[in-house]
């Protein structure tokens, strides 16, 4: 029986579903940093070329660099240029694990946990996460750390989990940060140490954690367990409402509404209101003073709202 994480962490269990998330287009292979475009495979791949990538990617491979295989399996993984085949991915992956790429141990550790074109098997999965982790790979320090939490490959451990979890979040893994700060806060596989939860926190929204920065500006405006600062709880909710999140767009509405911190802007306020409630996130003060507005502010607030939406398919 699980031991009773939070919500919140059990939650990212879900992030070992995503093969594509584990292999970042910046990983090296040919022995040769990814960010060199000198590099036939990798700047075709960058270009969208996929059908050159993969020829490149061939050649190399032929010649016996590992990392080459890595790429292959990963268009296949993702169907990039080729139908896509779990099958042929792990195939290519094995191969790379064999010849000793980091980056093939994790991708193939993902296809293992989830039995995608391989037999489902967590602790190989679990043997080769650790293999990758120990070498300093962060999203297999972060997914190996779920397996200890989960008892999957590995004894439940969340000691184990817990240790992992914080090296990821040392490595910038905003997932991680965001995570360990939850850990911290309930205490769970460690002390608890809400003070060090609230720098974890603050760690995760400065690398970009869309919930964390809902969070963090949260604490900053109530100035809770961390001293007040208004104006960056309103630069963090604009943030995050930017990028989707509908908790942090209905503060931004309230900013907006009643004047608190930013100056108030009806139509921004009705703007924001609205795309919350089109997320989900109904609030009765904004609907009232949604109510109050004239005709023309809320037919302007509408059509903000809509171009906000349109321009957010292409974000």
């Amino acid at each position: 029986m699980m031991a009773p994480l939070s919500t919140i962490w059990l939650a990212a269990l879900l992030c070992l579903t995503t093969a594509s998330q584990g292999i970042a287009a910046t990983s090296s292979w040919s022995g040769k940093s990814a960010e060199n475009h000198d590099d036939p495979a990798y700047a075709a791949f960058v270009r969208g070329a996929y059908l050159t990538a993969l020829k490149e990617a061939q050649k190399a491979a032929a010649r016996g660099e590992p990392q080459a295989h890595t790429l292959i399996g990963r268009l296949y993984a993702e169907g990039l240029g080729v139908p896509q085949d779990h099958k042929e991915a792990a195939a290519w992956y094995e191969k790379g694990a064999k010849l000793g790429d980091i980056d093939s141990w994790f991708a193939l550790g993902l296809l293992l946990v989830e039995g995608k074109g391989v037999k489902k098997n967590p602790k190989r999965a679990a043997d080769l996460f650790e293999k990758a982790a120990k070498k300093g790979h962060v999203q297999a320090q972060y997914n190996l750390a779920l397996l200890y939490a989960d008892g999957r490959g590995r004894p439940e451990n969340l000691k184990e989990a817990a240790s992992w979890l914080e090296k990821a979040a040392e490595g910038d893994s905003a997932q991680a940060q965001y995570d360990l700060s939850a850990l911290y806060a309930a205490g769970i596989g460690l002390d608890k140490d809400p003070g060090i939860a609230a720098r974890w926190l603050a760690r995760a929204a400065k690398s970009g954690h869309s919930t964390a920065q809902v969070e963090y500006g949260i604490m900053l405006f109530k100035g809770r367990g961390v001293d007040k600062d208004p104006a960056k709880a309103a630069q963090l909710f604009q943030t995050s409402a930017e990028k989707g999140n509908p908790v942090a767009q209905n503060r931004l509405a309230r900013l907006y509404a009643f004047g608190l911190v930013l100056e108030p802007n009806p139509i921004e306020a009705a703007k924001w209101h609205i795309i919350a409630r089109q997320n989900g996130i109904n609030d009765a003060r904004l609907e009232i003073f949604l109510a109050k507005l004239t005709a023309e502010q809320r037919l302007s607030a509408e059509k903000a709202a809509d171009e906000w939406q349109m321009g957010d398919l292409f974000r």
